[in-house]
């Protein structure tokens, strides 16, 4: 593929560990649905049954924790808050409107991304320490039943929370035009990125000369 008029936003490495974490989230999402409701059970049949549901569910949720763990190590220094996040937040709903060129200029993620990070941060984290206090044989039967319960309500709480995120993110990627492209090939265009993330693009455009 020729490259010229693109910009590199993503490694080799960053989309495998992105699409590593993808499936691993929605095995572990839907295996975590069948035991949510008895009317959602039937998922449990993708897993081989209920007993390997219950299994593999937990196991999953640590696989989850640590992929993320890799992409939080690489990307949370492009995500901390600064000043600019606040403009951004303040003319949010020009974007929604349909009013981009209106938004003032972002680095490599906007304050939209970097709230949705730092809510998948919090949430996965929060899941897998709920998850352990209630995870059957080995830590559940060492602990007061008044925490395994209350660690079960805070770990469906918090997967829903998730999962509405999640719905976020995959809507803007596909709202956004090109912005899939980031996560397939690694390649954004330079209007794209001059467009969406234009002080990137200054850092990135000057690199490159």
């Amino acid at each position: 593929m020729d490259t010229t008029g693109y910009l590199q936003r993503y490694s080799d490495w960053d989309r495998m560990n992105h699409w590593a974490l993808v499936i691993l989230f929605f095995c572990t999402a839907l295996s975590g649905l069948a035991m949510f409701h008895p009317s959602l059970f039937f998922l449990a049949t993708l897993f081989g049954g209920g007993p390997w549901t219950r299994i593999l569910h937990p196991f999953g949720g640590v696989l989850v924790f640590v992929s993320f763990g890799g992409m939080y190590l690489r990307w949370a220094r492009h995500n901390t808050w600064d000043a600019d996040d606040r403009a951004w937040l303040d003319q949010a709903g020009a974007m929604l409107a349909g009013r981009a060129h209106q938004m003032p200029p972002v680095g490599r993620y906007n304050a939209g991304q970097k709230i949705l990070f730092w809510w998948m941060t919090v949430s996965l984290l929060v899941l897998l320490v709920t998850g352990l206090l209630f995870w059957r044989p080995y830590f559940a039967g060492y602990l007061p039943i008044g925490l395994v319960r209350l660690a079960t309500l805070a770990h469906s709480l918090t997967a829903v929370a998730l999962v509405i995120g999640i719905v976020v993110h995959i809507y803007a990627a596909i709202w956004v035009k090109g912005t899939t492209r980031a996560m397939t090939r690694g390649l954004v265009s330079e209007s794209w990125a001059k467009h969406h993330h234009s002080r990137w693009y200054a850092q990135m455009t000057q690199q490159k000369r």
